[in-house]
């Protein structure tokens, strides 16, 4: 169950995703996940999928794998749509039962939460399984050089990153071995109440807890070992050079973005506009 997670993990593979600079597709995918609000139609949604599914074809990346990550979030996921049908009093209503009330506006509005939370997710998934720990390191460190004129110690910064990313999969791993020793002794983890099930874990939580010492410990050892001195006078083995791979795919991210603000922005404009040629059965589907 736990390998699912994909979330810190890399997948290995040869394509234009891969190759691009790590900071290109750093700033790409903040820009994803700032712009994927501005989307307020299903129509817009529809257009971020075709984007998706281009991106993870072109990534050479399973799609299970991104599936995973989904995955990981289905309980939050569930309980924003949950959260949003029901409280969430706009529209017509629909149905009523006891305290409980649902509108349409509710339903288009959990769906939309949904779809967002979604491809977020699948957005970071991407980024994370097309570039390594260490890439990542180096362009977070690049992209926060001007606060260093301000003793911001970016290095540092940069290096709890990637070593957090770097020991997810390794602790996930560890959870997930701890717990199959667990179920050969004879433990449960599938049934009882909440409160019998959360005193199952505590035998998962003291040893994966004690791991996790044990590996700060060895990590600190062998950068001690290796004379690890933080950022005085670093060099990298691997500069970081901008390719066209990386002008083309921001030239593209761009473009796609674009459009997506001036459709948001001209909004209440064609609100009032004679659009007739967006109606279908009525609706709207630029803003539906």
């Amino acid at each position: 169950m736990l390998k699912d997670v994909t979330f810190g993990q890399y997948y290995p593979a040869d394509s234009f995703i891969h190759r691009m600079d790590a900071r290109v597709k750093l700033l790409l995918c903040l820009l994803f996940m700032v712009g994927i609000f501005f989307v307020t139609s299903f129509a817009g949604f529809a257009f971020i999928t075709v984007f998706l599914i281009t991106l993870i074809a072109s990534s050479r990346i399973p799609l299970r794998s991104i599936l995973k990550s989904v995955k990981g979030i289905i309980v939050l996921l569930l309980l924003t749509v949950i959260l949003n049908i029901f409280f969430t009093k706009t529209g017509t209503l629909l149905c009523k039962w006891w305290i409980f009330e649902i509108y349409d506006g509710g339903l288009y509005f959990a769906a939309k939460m949904f779809l967002r939370l979604t491809y977020l997710v699948v957005g970071s998934s991407v980024l994370t399984l097309t570039t390594t720990p260490v890439d990542l390191t180096h362009a977070i460190e690049s992209l926060l050089k001007p606060l260093k004129v301000i003793k911001v110690p970016v290095h540092e910064i940069a290096l709890i990153m990637s070593l957090t990313l770097s020991l997810i999969p390794g602790l996930i791993d560890e959870t997930d071995r701890i717990i199959r020793a667990q179920k050969a002794r004879g433990a449960n983890f599938d049934t009882g109440g909440l409160v019998k099930r959360v005193k199952a874990f505590v035998p998962i939580l003291i040893p994966l807890l004690v791991g996790g010492f044990r590996r700060a410990e060895e990590l600190a050892n062998a950068m001690n070992s290796r004379c690890y001195e933080g950022s005085n006078k670093r060099t990298q083995m691997r500069i970081m050079k901008l390719s066209w791979r990386d002008f083309v795919a921001t030239f593209i991210a761009l473009l796609f973005f674009v459009t997506v603000f001036v459709v948001y922005g001209m909004q209440s404009k064609w609100a009032t506009a004679d659009v007739g040629w967006l109606y279908i059965n009525g609706v709207n589907w630029l803003y539906f």
